[in-house]
């Protein structure tokens, strides 16, 4: 995967850089109450700022849907990203016009400014070429430093990179080298760990790794549906069984790719889903009742898994293997997470996770930081995952 990165751009020196940063970050009454968005954003930041270029930050917050919209206003962020930078941050009331213009031109080299929500603009969602021109009289060269966002073909992720110099931020860089180390040039052999609800939210998902993996761990409520269609009796958990069928038909297509399918050889059983709810152990194939549901993958397989670990030079994981934030059905993802994590920090598995409820999962086994790389990207990730081009990424291609 070549991409122009920072280090690609001539002298940064008096230049101003726009920056296209992702600090929809979590809000509670006009309030951050979470600032990871924010803090990964500071190596870029800081790094402009030593090279004596100005820096004029781009982002979206919640969906206005091109109307102005005083809730949805970036300005809380300012005073947060201010303690976090240890440096003034001016905060221009418009992302386009003269006001910004003025901003910019008053504020010295190695400065900061926060621009306002780019999609209070109809324009920058619809990647409209006059928005993506007037966002592009503002500076030199453009920086992409949202992975997140890469997925959309807006004009602040997208449009933008056509008419300016443009280079991906250090955050992006560090998010693309791990999916390449992931997917793209993998040490083999690769597994990956995908669990969640629904086949039907994943299928392009599971269409694309059974082309790529050597195996491929299914948890979660979808290896239910995988369970059900092998004739397995699930009782009364949560399935899609209309979606039988379609199991078969990607269970076939992994076996015609080489590609090993891991499903439970065991589960963890309960009748309701609460915390410390009566639960007890069954193998795959024992009757249930329709009054039972599998909440979590059993210990035989959680050893099956950690041995196909053991065996992995690769590990890709999306979602979880039970009902994770109910204890005691986070078992499964707790352990496996454990062993992951202790084969990345011996440099021995490169182990790279991501989507919402994996990043969850993760912090709750608190191994997330011993990972090789934990993406905090929810579409774009699986979009990638899905094999699908980022157009926020194929414009930063050398």
């Amino acid at each position: 995967m070549t991409f122009r990165t920072l280090d690609d751009a001539p002298a940064l020196a008096g230049k101003t850089a726009l920056v296209r940063v992702d600090f929809n970050v979590p809000m509670e009454d006009g309030k951050v109450t979470e600032d990871t968005r924010l803090r990964v954003a500071l190596p870029t930041i800081n790094k402009l700022r030593d090279a004596g270029a100005r820096v004029v930050l781009m982002a979206h917050f919640d969906r206005p849907k091109g109307k102005v919209v005083p809730s949805m206003s970036l300005q809380p962020v300012v005073d947060d990203l201010e303690h976090l930078l240890g440096a003034p941050v001016r905060f221009a009331a418009d992302c386009v016009g003269d006001e910004a213009k003025t901003m910019i031109a008053d504020v010295p080299l190695g400065g900061v400014v926060l621009l306002e929500n780019v999609r209070f603009h109809a324009g920058e969602e619809a990647n409209d070429p006059a928005f993506a021109a007037q966002l592009a009289e503002l500076g030199d060269v453009y920086v992409n430093d949202a992975f997140s966002a890469a997925h959309r073909a807006h004009a602040s992720t997208e449009g933008l990179a056509h008419l300016l110099p443009a280079y991906a931020g250090e955050s992006m860089r560090r998010e693309l080298d791990a999916l390449d180390a992931a997917l793209g040039k993998p040490q083999k052999p690769v597994m990956g760990i995908v669990g969640g609800a629904k086949v039907s939210t994943k299928l392009d998902l599971l269409k694309n790794l059974v082309g790529k993996l050597d195996r491929l761990a299914i948890g979660g409520g979808m290896a239910n549906t995988f369970l059900f269609a092998q004739g397995i009796d699930i009782g009364g958990s949560l399935a899609e069984r209309d979606m039988a069928d379609t199991a078969r038909e990607i269970l076939a297509e992994a076996r015609a790719r080489g590609c090993e399918i891991l499903l439970p050889v065991d589960f963890v059983v309960a009748t309701e889903v609460k915390p410390g709810a009566a639960s007890r152990p069954v193998v795959a194939g024992q009757p249930l009742s329709a009054d039972d549901k599998i909440l979590d993958a059993g210990p035989a397989s959680v050893a099956r898994l950690v041995d196909a670990l053991t065996a992995s030079k690769t590990l890709i994981w999306n979602g979880p293997l039970g009902v994770f934030e109910v204890p005691p059905f986070d078992t499964a993802t707790v352990a496996v997470a454990h062993h992951a994590a202790a084969l990345a920090k011996a440099g021995v598995l490169t182990a790279v996770g991501g989507g919402g409820d994996t990043v969850a999962a993760l912090h709750h086994a608190g191994v997330a930081d011993d990972m090789t790389f934990v993406s905090t990207a929810g579409g774009a990730f699986l979009e990638w995952m899905e094999g699908k081009p980022l157009p926020g990424v194929e414009a930063l291609r050398v």
